[in-house]
């Protein structure tokens, strides 16, 4: 049976979604920061669509994949077909309830255990709390997260988070499961087990939507892709097909290094001269009684100039050992030596106040690394040009795509 012969689920005619800048629905800590924040006349007025004219069907038993740039629309049209924004022209039509996860763990909440939290999220997708106890025993077994499932979300690493927020989406058979960038923060081991059980969803469920900037993965996983870019379809069909169209479309980017930022550090040559000597580090936490180890006699030495990467399972320790060497956590027993200052990066926009502009943002965060402001003025244009968000620089980050925060990260 050819995939058009099947019930239709999800079909868009002629849909678009359009933003006013000066007249976007808002939250309440939006409407009195603007309030008070002067207003830039030289900002752009007028009608922004972030889709146009969007024409498909998604089918019956199939993993239909979104791939395309940051900014292309992909979360939009997540949102459409969820429910949670509606199409200013055209008509979407779901025939099924949508289970949408846009960010693993994004609605936890983080006081909460991990078991508190499967059984809060699955009640606000209005699942039963009967159906939720009978898979609450899987739903631990598949994110393996172990002992973790009962204590408080905060002390989860960010893989940890994604695993469990996958785990909680995936068993409790949504008849529609959409995922944004859902599995990007998963190990590869976990990405294969979410796979794996993707295909098992499509033969219970009615559907699965995929969105990911993995081509490998959405190829090898995906029954159908859609190339979505600046908000209209470029390609729909064989996930083959539509990868390879979308990745000669990628233009290379030609050297400019007047206008890229200046990484020679990363060029330098090892010395001997040690840069960060660690002895026998231990981390631990104590919750509710019981003693859990994040790092257990960790011992290394990084040598000047050289670029050392840290790998590992979710939940390795990987976060807190960088947390360490940032002086962010001290270790409970060990000795840590740092020859010099550290500057962190401990996740993609993590700083970033959604209320202020990219551009404010750029200065915010470069002065609370201690970095000069007339240093980060020098640089400026050239962090701007680097992350290609020169006509988005001054809007306020909470309208950014995730993709955008890390550009401009």
């Amino acid at each position: 049976m050819h995939i058009e012969d099947k019930n239709s689920i999800v079909v868009a005619k002629n849909v678009g979604v359009s933003f006013t800048p000066d007249n976007r629905s808002d939250d309440f800590k939006s409407h009195v920061f603007n309030k008070f924040k002067r207003k830039n006349e030289n900002e752009v007025k007028g009608q922004f669509w972030p889709l146009k004219s969007i024409d498909f069907t998604g089918y019956e038993g199939e993993v239909l994949g979104i791939i395309g740039s940051n900014g292309s629309g992909k979360t939009t049209l997540c949102k459409l077909i969820s429910g949670i924004l509606h199409p200013d022209e055209g008509e979407i039509q779901v025939d099924g309830t949508v289970s949408a996860l846009f960010s693993l763990g994004i609605g936890f909440n983080k006081e909460l255990t991990g078991r508190e939290n499967v059984y809060m999220s699955g009640m606000m997708l209005g699942i039963d709390k009967v159906k939720i106890s009978q898979f609450i025993d899987e739903i631990h077994e598949f994110s393996g997260i172990g002992s973790f499932m009962e204590q408080p979300i905060k002390y989860y690493s960010s893989g940890m988070k994604a695993r469990l927020g996958f785990s909680v989406a995936a068993f409790l058979e949504p008849e529609v499961l959409v995922l944004d960038e859902a599995l990007n923060t998963g190990d590869i081991e976990f990405n294969e087990k979410a796979a794996s059980k993707m295909k098992e969803l499509v033969k219970k469920a009615k559907m699965v939507i995929l969105v990911t900037h993995s081509i490998k993965y959405a190829v090898a996983n995906c029954d159908r892709l859609i190339w979505l870019e600046k908000g209209v379809i470029k390609a729909n069909g064989n996930p083959e097909e539509v990868a390879q169209q979308y990745l000669a479309s990628v233009p290379k980017k030609k050297q400019k290094p007047k206008k890229k930022l200046d990484i020679k550090k990363t060029e330098l040559k090892s010395t001997d001269k040690v840069a960060i000597k660690a002895e026998n580090l231990s981390v631990t936490y104590n919750l509710n009684g019981k003693t859990f180890s994040a790092l257990k006699n960790v011992n290394f030495e990084i040598k000047e100039g050289e670029v050392v990467g840290i790998i590992g399972h979710n939940g390795a320790g990987k976060s807190t050992l960088c947390k360490l060497m940032t002086n962010i956590l001290t270790p409970d027993k060990g000795v840590l030596t740092i020859n010099g200052e550290t500057t962190a990066l401990l996740g993609f926009g993590t700083g970033f106040d959604g209320q202020l502009s990219g551009r404010d943002n750029i200065y915010l965060n470069g002065m609370l690394l201690g970095i000069p402001k007339k240093e980060i003025e020098e640089h400026y244009d050239s962090i701007v040009e680097f992350s290609g968000l020169r006509k988005s620089i001054n809007k306020p980050v909470k309208n950014y795509s995730s993709g955008m925060k890390s550009r401009l990260v």
